[in-house]
């Protein structure tokens, strides 16, 4: 039987200075160029900075994942009509998914989205539900929202908020024929979200792939299981602490 100790690790973004909020985002981007979940120059990242939540940061219009620094995140309000007629104006998909949950949804402090692969396969499925057949799989039951009202481009107003009223308060947002969306209070938190549910889908669709029955835990065991990652909070932040000390080896300038 293991014992972990049940502590709050890391700081809430909105107590974060936003240089280091800026720096924790830019990680990110370089983290997922790494493990395969960025695309060509597309897909975007965003951390709140104001307690409300809607003033908050934004990789700009098609950079290129690594060779995202620190200072090159837009600092955007999500209440301000005219973003969108500035020369730096964001990616259309990102401002309408990112500023309309950014303004609707306090909670999504850090939010992310993104097209990494085995997650965006999972999401091209009649039932792209995550099936408890692991520790990973578990770990996210109860904590999926899904839209399978995909549209298109997610860059219209009513799909934005579609979107962040589905998100509600779950940290991943399945979206169906598109990808996924990840919401955490942190930087950290997010990040570690992201990369186990990218894990999970991997299992799931290896799994499918066998073509034998799954092994799909009770409710009542998956419940109990997802319940037992709580108090590992801090593994995410001791990971995303590590990818940051390689980073600073090897692409310092992302803290630039």
């Amino acid at each position: 039987m293991s014992i972990v100790t049940d502590v709050r690790f890391g700081t809430a973004s909105e107590n974060q200075s936003e240089q280091a909020l800026r720096e924790d985002l830019a990680a990110v981007f370089r983290l997922a160029v790494r493990f395969g979940w960025s695309e060509s120059v597309g897909n975007h990242f965003s951390a709140a900075v104001s307690d409300d939540g809607t003033r908050f940061l934004m990789n700009p219009k098609w950079r290129h994942f690594a060779e995202v620094k620190a200072s090159d995140l837009l600092l955007l309000d999500a209440n301000d009509e005219t973003v969108m007629d500035r020369d730096n104006a964001p990616d259309p998909s990102a401002w309408c998914i990112h500023g309309t949950v950014h303004r609707t949804n306090p909670k999504a402090r850090v939010l992310f989205h993104c097209h990494p692969p085995n997650a965006t396969a999972l999401a091209t499925l009649k039932d792209p539900s995550m099936k408890p057949i692991d520790l990973n799989t578990a770990r996210f039951f109860g904590k999926v929202a899904m839209d399978l009202g995909f549209g298109g481009m997610a860059d219209e107003a009513e799909e934005g908020r579609r979107i962040a009223e589905t998100l509600g308060d779950k940290p991943v947002l399945v979206m169906g024929n598109h990808g996924v969306s990840i919401s955490a209070l942190t930087v950290a938190e997010a990040f570690e979200h992201l990369y186990f549910f990218e894990r999970a889908a991997e299992t799931l669709l290896k799994a499918y792939a066998s073509g034998q029955p799954l092994a799909v835990m009770s409710d009542n065991l998956a419940a109990k299981t997802a319940a037992e990652w709580d108090p590992y909070v801090g593994m995410g932040y001791a990971h995303f602490d590590y990818w940051k000390r390689q980073l600073d080896r090897s692409e310092p300038d992302y803290r630039d």
